[in-house]
Parts: C-alpha cells; structure tokens; sequence
C-alpha cells in the first residue's frame, strides 16, 4: 500500500502538545523540554519543517514529483500526471492565487499537496479514488492519503456507528457524512481540498455548481462525445509515455532456469507466485469499456504521437477472463467471443487467463492482505488477482465506466424538473420490454413516470426522512434486484431496482439483516443531515449519480489494494479527474436512453479509427456475473458458516449469527435475495478480522504511538 502522510502544527502554542510534530527535527513541550520525533515507517522525506510531508510504500520514482518556486512555495504530485514540470510550476502559480481547480486539470490520477507560505492545500480528485483524510493530532492536523496510518498515529477504536452506516446506507454521503471506521479520523468529500493554516483546517470544494432554478447549459451531444473521446485518449497516452519498469521478480530472483524435481509452476510458488508481464496490459473482457480502453492503448488510427505497441514488445498485452465454473453461461460463451475477434487485430497479443473453483468469489477468504477500510471488493479479490498476475506492470482496466457514463434511475427526475417530459418515452419503454410479463408491460410506463414525477415534487428533508422512517420500519422486500436472477411474482426485477432507485436515499442491500439498535442509530444520522442544507444545491439524480460514483471510486481503491499484484500499477483512466468532467458534460437527455454507454464509446471509437466492432459489442454481462457469485456461496458455504459462528459484527451489536447463517444458506440454495448485501457482510467481517489480527504500527520513533489502532485487539463489542 502506498500513501503519502504530513502535518501542519499551530504556533499560538494554546494547545497542549503530547508529542512533538512529525517533522525531521524535534519540537518541545509547554515547558520547553526537547520532545524526540515520530516517523513513518519507511518513509521518502519529500520536504520539512515546519509542515513535513513524506511519500510512504513502493512508490516509483517517477510517480513522485516536487517543484518549487521558492523554499516555502512549492509542489507535490504524486501518482501518474500527464504534464511537464514548467506546468506543474504554472498551476503552483494559480494555487498561490486560490485557483485551485488548477491542480485538478491535468490528465491522469494523482494526489497533489501545494505549500504556500504558512498553508498547505492537500486536493482530492472528482470520483474518490485518491481521497484525503485527516485528524487532529497534537494541537494540530495531521493528513494522509489513507485513514489507516492515522488511526494509528492517534491510536483510534473503531467507530462501530460508521460501520452501520456503511452497511445499511452504503451510497448515502448523508449517512456516512465524513466519517471512517476509526474514531477521530476524517475524510474530506470528493471534488474538496483540505486546505491547513498553523494547524486549523478548512474544506472546500473546487468545482462550480449549479443553479436548481435555472438548468446548465447542455452541450451539443456531438461536442460533448468529442471532449469525452479526447479525455480518454489523453488519459491512456498519459499511461502510455510514462517509464516502463520492469517487474521486481522477489526474493527468488529471475527464474532459474531447470531446476531437478522442479517444474515452472513450482519455480514460481517457490519465489511468491507469478508476477506482471513488462510493459503495458489491458483488460479485455468483450465488453464496451475494457475493449475501448485496450483498443486505444494498442495506438490504433486516431491516437497521434502514441508509437504501435508502445514498451509492450510491438503489441499490447490484452487479457481475457475465462471463469470455467460457469463457462456454460450463453452470456459468458458470448463475451469470449467479442473478446477473441477484437484480439484478433495484430496489434494485440491475447491471452485468455482460465480459472476453476479456486477463483470463484468467496475463495481464500482467510488469506489476503489488510486493506485501510472494509469493501465489497474483498470477496472477489482472489479472483481479480488470478486475473492481473497475468497483465501487464502497468495494467488499465475499465472500471467506473458504468458509475460515469450511465444514468442513475433518479435522473428522471431530473429530466422533470428541466420539463423534458418527452426524454422519459425511450427509457420507460426499455423498463417496459426488460419486464417479463406482458399484463405488466402495459402499467410500468405510468407507474415509473409518477415516482419520477414524485422525485422531482419531494424536498431534500422530507426524502432523508423518508428514509430514516422506512429503516425504524425494518420492513424490506426480500427481492434480488440482481439483473437476471430469479424474482418474485410482480414487478420485473430491472423495474423494481429503478423504482427504488427513484429516492433522494433508500437502504442498502445489507440492511435487512442489521439489527434494530443499528438501524435506528442510523435512522438518527439521517435525521440529523435532513436538517443541514448540504443536498440543497443539488438535483436528486445528479447527488445520486455522484454517490454512486463515489462508492464505486472508494471500492476501486479497496481493490487495488486487495488484489494487489506486486510491482504491479492498476489504471481506470475512467476514473480520472478530467474524463469525470467530460462525462458529466454528456447531456441528460442522451445518457438516459437505452445502450447509451455503449454508443457513446463507440462513437469514441468512430472518432479513434477503430470502426469494425464485433456483433453484440456493449452487452451487458451482470447474469454472467451473479452466476458467479452463486456458484462461489455453494462452493464456500463450509467456511462461510464458519465464519459466521461467532461473528465479530455481533460482537458489536450489529447484526445476528443465526440470520446471517441463515441467509448464505438460502443464497447457496438459489433462493431470492440480495447477494450484494451478502457480500458487504462477509467483507466487513473478514475485514474486522484481519484488522484486529494485525501486529505491528505504522509510525516509529521514539514518540510513536505506544499501540496501534484498535489497541491491544479489543472486540468491537468492547469500544462503542
């Protein structure tokens, strides 16, 4: 895991220190006596005193970057930025003047920290896939890229109210507010910088919003698949002409060569498994966004200046999953078959990774490194790192493209509020034909037009305390609004999933199986935020799409780290700060028609050169994928039970073993019901697990904290 960690310390000397500031030399105490330092724990100093900032992890040495203009003006960025240092120094100059949106406006995903004189602004990007938290520490405020370093600074519990929070109302910012699962730690919000001065803090945003009374002006849609195809090519290209590193083989060393008794497979398991291919790879899975991204990446027609095959050898090293457990799925035998005739250009070399039982969600749950949060991403991680241990040292994958080119259902509403009724035909006509019953068929454009219409009639109050109602309620359907999986006699499932989207909040997946002391301390977060006018200046469809946006970003992170490939870089250019604006320009009316994402990427292709896609190209693959997740509880139903004997989320009041127990049976049997709640439960609970079974800290000094977060092991039942 790699992070970057620093502070800004008070002068005014009226709060107690009980350390002394982190920085490369010593402070004092309110006596005057010489305090010795803390530091972390193989950390890059980038700068000191007053305000250090340290780069911490494997960090290459072209994902770091410093310029300056004087000794106290100067500039960090870490991560992959697509512009040279003379522009770095030119968005210094603007954030010097407050313009901070400057350091946002490059291509690629990276972290940027700009001191000023006495302040110091640390930037998060748009999706929440580069967060920033923060934590006051030692009359000051300390901050880092990860929540976990921290926690331990300040030697944190967990906060069991934020881990209800996350599992009754996952994309709810209402519910979640800034919170992290320590106490104490904070999180500045997506498209916010934190911006410190002698220790005092300030969050700000840095994006322009919009007026509720009158609607933005709306790109021509022409215009605005254009900046979106110019965004992603700047985003690959900027992958594309950074370094190539070379994979670091272990403490094995290079392969060997023959060793008696030893096959290539041992050779590997010997030196910690197989590691990334040089140069750069891709996903290709035959859907709409992996494959725009590989064909991109391959330098096909359209990407200028971008040499054929760059650092890959003369091709791209394009990877397709092969799930061989549920291989007989028509979905799945399709996407195959996109995949191999859109490898079949020269420019790719193809490799198809096959995986068994062994990689099915759910698999080696015991194992696996502690992620900084829980995530839903934890019980595929297994399965994505069969997966990228094959790709490339620098490996693009497609994810995020749903969250910011789809439409959320509320968007609707939206549509309503701008008087764009006719826009509303071609999606609930969709609606219509996905339901399988015709006597419904005829109903469901009337019945999603009024919750649309009473969307757009309902306040921001009055939908957080619907919400806060309907969780004392404890009333929840038991349906699987998983596309394609077994539904109830009623509404189709795709209907139900869009009517109950249609809320300015609603319960997640998991939040049938909380307890009532956790729904109802939930309840009362919701109340509380219905009372603060932070959804005020906002559309319901736009907060929506942007929390969906952002529980995908921060479960993206939970991956990279989960699934974490040694000398391995993941890139989801979709997630980048400048392809997030260009998406968001897309004109409403055009992103809620049906296929939309996948016509808009292939008219990302049209401008590209890339024109001779394989039929079928932009299906949809969520069946192919809950057969997955099916076929992975039947596989791990043993462990799962055992994992749920004695559960730590009881320990702490959250939910009850005997439902959860019961619950993964029904699941493994076939029976209708939420897997993505499932899944956020035994994420949780692997998580906390692993977290309490920790040893070690992040900081090392003499001054460094004498335990680590979540001190001495202590149950979660034992810190509320």
């Amino acid at each position: 895991m790699r992070w970057v960690v620093g502070w800004s310390s008070t002068t005014s000397g009226t709060v107690p220190q009980r350390a002394a500031p982190p920085g490369t030399h010593g402070g004092h105490d309110d006596y005057g006596a010489r305090v010795p330092t803390v530091h972390p724990v193989g950390a890059q100093l980038l700068w000191g005193d007053p305000a250090p900032l340290w780069a911490v992890g494997d960090w290459r040495p072209d994902e770091v970057r410093v310029v300056s203009l004087d000794p106290l003006t100067r500039l960090a960025v870490l991560g992959r930025c697509g512009v040279g240092d003379e522009q770095l120094r030119t968005g210094l100059v603007a954030a010097r003047g407050g313009a901070l949106r400057h350091l946002t406006a490059w291509p690629g995903s990276y972290t940027a920290i700009a001191q000023v004189g006495r302040r110091t602004t640390v930037v998060g990007d748009l999706a929440g896939a580069r967060p920033v938290f923060h934590t006051a520490w030692a009359g000051g405020t300390a901050y880092a890229t990860a929540a976990l370093p921290l926690a331990d600074l300040i030697e944190a519990q967990l906060d069991i109210g934020h881990l209800a929070a996350l599992l009754a109302c996952p994309d709810s910012p209402e519910a979640l507010a800034d919170g992290t699962p320590y106490k104490g730690v904070r999180r500045v919000p997506p498209g916010h910088a934190l911006v410190l001065r002698d220790g005092a803090r300030d969050i700000t945003g840095y994006e322009p919003t919009a007026s509720l009374a009158v609607s933005a002006a709306q790109l021509p849609p022409d215009q605005a698949v254009e900046d979106i195809r110019n965004a992603l090519v700047e985003a690959v290209r900027t992958r594309l002409a950074a370094p190539r590193h070379a994979p670091d083989p272990g403490p094995g060393g290079l392969d060997p060569g023959p060793v008696p008794g030893m096959g290539p497979a041992h050779r590997r398991a010997a030196r910690g498994g197989p590691g990334p291919a040089p140069g750069v790879g891709a996903d290709l899975s035959g859907g709409s966004a992996s494959a725009t991204l590989a064909l991109l990446a391959a330098g096909l027609p359209g990407l200028p200046g971008t040499p054929l095959g760059h650092g890959t050898g003369g091709r791209l090293l394009a990877v397709t999953f092969n799930d061989l457990v549920t291989d007989d799925s028509r979905v799945r035998q399709a996407e195959l078959e996109r995949a191999h005739a859109i490898a079949a250009n020269p420019r790719l070399r193809h490799i198809v990774v096959a995986a068994g039982e062994e990689a099915l969600p759910y698999a080696d749950l015991a194992g696996g490194p502690l992620t900084d949060e829980p995530g839903p991403s934890l019980v595929t991680a297994e399965r994505h790192r069969h997966r990228l241990a094959a790709g490339g040292a620098d490996h693009l994958v497609g994810h995020g493209a749903r969250q910011v080119l789809d439409a959320h259902p509320a968007r609707l509403a939206d549509l309503l509020m701008d008087r764009r009724r006719r826009h509303l035909l071609r999606p609930v006509s969709a609606l219509a034909r996905a339901d399988r019953s015709s006597a419904q068929a005829l109903v469901i454009p009337f019945t999603v037009y009024r919750a649309a219409r009473r969307l757009a009639r309902t306040s921001y109050r009055e939908g957080l305390e619907a919400a806060a109602g309907q969780l004392r309620a404890t009333a929840f359907p038991v349906v699987d609004d998983t596309p394609g999986a077994a539904v109830p006699a009623g509404v189709g499932g795709a209907v139900d999933a869009s009517l109950a989207a249609l809320t300015w909040c609603r319960p997640g997946p998991a939040a049938r199986w909380l307890t009532g002391e956790a729904l109802a301390e939930v309840s009362v977060r919701l109340q509380a935020a219905a009372v603060r006018p932070q959804g005020l200046a906002q559309r319901p469809g736009e907060r929506r799409a942007a929390a969906a946006l952002a529980r995908h970003a921060a479960d993206h992170r939970i991956l990279e780290q989960a699934a974490e490939v040694r000398s391995q870089r993941l890139h989801a250019p979709f997630l980048d700060n400048e392809v997030v604006r260009a998406c968001r320009a897309l004109p409403e009316a055009l992103r809620v028609q049906p296929g939309a994402r996948a016509a808009v990427l292939r008219a990302v292709l049209s401008g590209a050169g890339v024109r001779d896609l394989p039929p079928g190209w932009g299906a949809t693959s969520h069946a192919a994928h809950a057969a997955a997740v099916r076929a992975g509880l039947r596989a791990s139903t043993g462990p799962l039970l055992e994992l749920f004997e004695a559960p730590l989320l009881a320990d702490a009041g959250l939910v009850e073993a005997r439902v959860v127990r019961a619950a993964l049976h029904g699941a493994a049997n076939g029976r209708a019901l939420p897997l993505d709640g499932l899944a956020e439960l035994v994420s949780t609970e692997v998580w906390l697990r692993r977290l309490l079974a920790r040893r070690g800290t992040c900081w090392t000094g003499s001054a460094a904290p004498r335990q680590r977060a979540v001190a001495g092991g202590v149950v979660p039942g034992q810190v509320v």
